[in-house]
């Protein structure tokens, strides 16, 4: 059913986290980890880095949205 979460983990610094997102933000990230030649967890890393306090579900939605109207 569209809208759903999806939980993932990864491991960022070492540490396993949860994440959970719907499937269409899932979809962007792997894209995007693709085509930059990163492992998801890499560019999860990578978006954790920048979030500036914001939570990282938050942040990895804002960053699928960005992407997508930079692609538009």
């Amino acid at each position: 059913m569209p809208g759903d979460l999806k939980k993932r983990s990864v491991n960022l610094s070492g540490h396993a986290t949860s994440l959970a997102l719907e499937p269409e933000f899932w979809a962007v990230l792997d894209t995007a980890a693709a085509a930059e030649g990163l492992s998801l967890a890499a560019l999860i890393g990578r978006i954790d880095d920048q979030r500036a306090g914001r939570p990282l579900a938050s942040a990895c939605r804002v960053f699928a949205l960005q992407r997508n109207a930079a692609q538009a």
